[in-house]
């Protein structure tokens, strides 16, 4: 049985994490140890109570994270944060969490992920967010519509359009997440079919003025894929049962 030090190692080369500056928040790699044994491995979006409840209910004693448990930034262990803590160390459950290091990995990112999901080939890396390249574009000729369909598909439930562009594509741009609020950033790489998690109000006011498509997934659905990716190779690498658990925001 492989020990936590022996995955922790090889998921922070892995995922390049020393090598990617993120938010501080972020605080990739492991955040929370346990005793070093790991026998099953659990992923999910985003940590919480009832996330944790459940992978001490399935087992798991290492959670894979997107977002962990430092994202909401300095705060006393009171709360929140000290159940989600005791719960932790009660049930030996270590936790992982890679953001920008997993949205960008060029195999099981969330981009990457959902291109494939989406059918599109030959995607190269734009759109520079701290110092890395943090999106995908594709040239591709697709109808408007047939895309809607294709990615409410790969994500399991409703996409919001905002159908101002081509009907026919020409470049689609995707950074997974919340990142609507970039499009005029976004707009200058010459996109006119703008996937990505969640947007601002004013975004689809944008979308209007720039004659873009801006297609909105889901911040929470559009994330799935990089965790559940890395806890499957994870879980072939080392031989090693993996779950995924699923606790939808609605954002």
């Amino acid at each position: 049985m492989p020990s936590l030090t022996e995955i922790v190692r090889y998921t922070n080369k892995y995922l390049r994490v020393p090598e990617i500056e993120d938010w501080p928040n972020a605080v990739n790699g492991l955040q929370v140890e346990n005793s070093g044994r790991v026998t099953k491995i659990g992923a999910a979006v985003d940590v919480s109570t009832r996330v944790l409840s459940e992978a001490a209910k399935k087992g798991v004693d290492l959670l894979i994270v997107h977002h962990g448990i430092f994202w909401p930034g300095l705060q006393p262990v009171t709360g929140a944060l000290r159940r989600q803590l005791k719960i932790a160390f009660e049930n030996e459950i270590a936790l992982y969490s890679a953001h920008l290091p997993l949205d960008i990995h060029p195999k099981i990112g969330n981009n990457a992920q959902l291109a494939a999901a989406l059918g599109l080939k030959s995607t190269t890396p734009f759109f520079e967010e701290k110092g890395q390249l943090i999106g995908l574009k594709a040239r591709a000729s697709i109808l408007r519509d047939d895309l809607v369909r294709k990615l409410e598909k790969s994500l399991g439930g409703k996409a919001k359009a905002f159908a101002f562009g081509p009907k026919k594509t020409k470049t689609i741009g995707i950074i997974t997440g919340g990142a609507g609020s970039e499009i005029y950033r976004v707009a200058q790489e010459k996109i006119d079919m703008f996937i990505t998690g969640e947007a601002a109000h004013w975004a689809a006011v944008a979308a209007e003025e720039l004659g873009m498509n801006l297609l909105l997934g889901g911040h929470y659905a559009t994330e799935i894929f990089g965790v559940k990716a890395l806890a499957a190779h994870l879980s072939k690498r080392f031989n090693i049962p993996s779950v995924f658990i699923d606790c939808p925001t609605g954002m």
